[in-house]
């Protein structure tokens, strides 16, 4: 499979005052050279398909990457429709990222079952992956189910499926049944290492390996690293105890103060004062140009394919786009072939 988007960096649409800057950016980040916009949808946060759709509607070359949407809140077949009609919009340039989504949004506030997230990751990604090829399905799990279903207008081109997944049983579900992983904020050199290892027979060519990372480029190191201090935080706090951390060698009693300052809500940025430079240079890519294209090295040569920038939202996201799309962005892909 040809993954051209690759070659470049990507960026996340999120935060910054979405959904109205959404078509903005979605230009600029074209015009700035970037390989792919991706959208993340959580918990009651934009809704995924109309910012992707969006982004779509007013470019024409990047890549529109679905980063990830879990397969509960919208039934298989439907995300199947829904992404249909996006690769109907943008042909060619359509990724899909799928995804259990975790507990408390889908089971305690949605009251959707949410007792096998695995197999219904299984079960959903089979659905959408068959409907996507235009075959006419019948098929019931525990999970899901459909009968004599088949789309009307399947996409013009294939679309790859990635699993936005980090432990182990997870990493060992994509290698079987995905084309990729997208690995979550915090992803460390490290991790995407396990990654790697969990898809060791996997093709590389045709197996993609994808990480959000906090990015901030400042002819001020120090003002850059500041910008991501908050960001770094709260996902601290979020990803607690998990292993994605333990991959970059935290243990839980480093993160309970980050889970700590998050539970408390301390201030506009809780726990920021406790993330050190070691943090910063464990989960981020953060100062000037030169300092960037040394911190994505060690992602490249961990085995990373595409780089999706976060931008904190201290940081001027106009102002980044074009700094990563011209200053960090054309040596990425002289890293990867190395």
């Amino acid at each position: 499979m040809d993954w051209p988007w690759t070659d470049r960096l990507g960026l996340a649409l999120m935060g910054h005052g979405l959904p109205a800057g959404a078509t903005a950016w979605a230009r600029a980040a074209e015009r700035a050279g970037l390989g792919s916009l991706w959208v993340p949808e959580d918990h009651f946060h934009p809704g995924a398909y109309t910012l992707a759709a969006a982004a779509a509607a007013v470019t024409e070359r990047i890549a529109i990457g679905l980063g990830v949407v879990n397969v509960y809140t919208r039934h298989p077949a439907l995300l199947a429709m829904e992404t249909s009609a996006l690769a109907g919009v943008a042909p060619g340039r359509v990724v899909l990222g799928l995804g259990s989504s975790n507990r408390r949004w889908i089971d305690e506030q949605m009251a959707i079952p949410f007792q096998t997230p695995l197999r219904g990751l299984r079960e959903g990604t089979e659905i959408v992956r068959g409907l996507l090829a235009g075959r006419r399905l019948t098929s019931t799990g525990e999970c899901f189910a459909v009968h004599d279903v088949v789309l009307d207008a399947p996409p013009p081109a294939p679309v790859p499926i990635l699993l936005g997944v980090k432990g182990p049983r997870a990493l060992e579900l994509a290698a079987e049944i995905a084309d990729g992983v997208h690995c979550s904020v915090l992803a460390s050199p490290a991790h995407v290492r396990r990654v790697r290892a969990a898809a060791s027979e996997r093709d590389r060519r045709a197996f993609a390996v994808v990480a959000y990372l906090p990015m901030a480029v400042s002819d001020d190191r120090r003002e850059a690293r500041a910008w991501l201090r908050p960001l770094l935080a709260r996902y601290l706090g979020v990803l607690h105890g998990q292993s994605i951390l333990a991959d970059a060698g935290l243990d839980p009693a480093r993160t309970q103060p980050f889970r700590d300052a998050l539970a408390a809500g301390a201030g506009p940025t809780p726990g920021a004062d406790l993330v050190t430079d070691d943090l910063v240079d464990a989960f981020a890519v953060a100062g000037t140009p030169a300092d960037c294209r040394a911190a994505l090295a060690r992602w490249a040569e961990a085995g990373l394919d595409a780089a999706i920038a976060i931008v904190p939202d201290g940081a001027d996201l106009d102002v980044q786009i074009d700094r990563l799309g011209c200053e960090v962005s054309p040596a990425w892909k002289e890293m990867r072939c190395r």
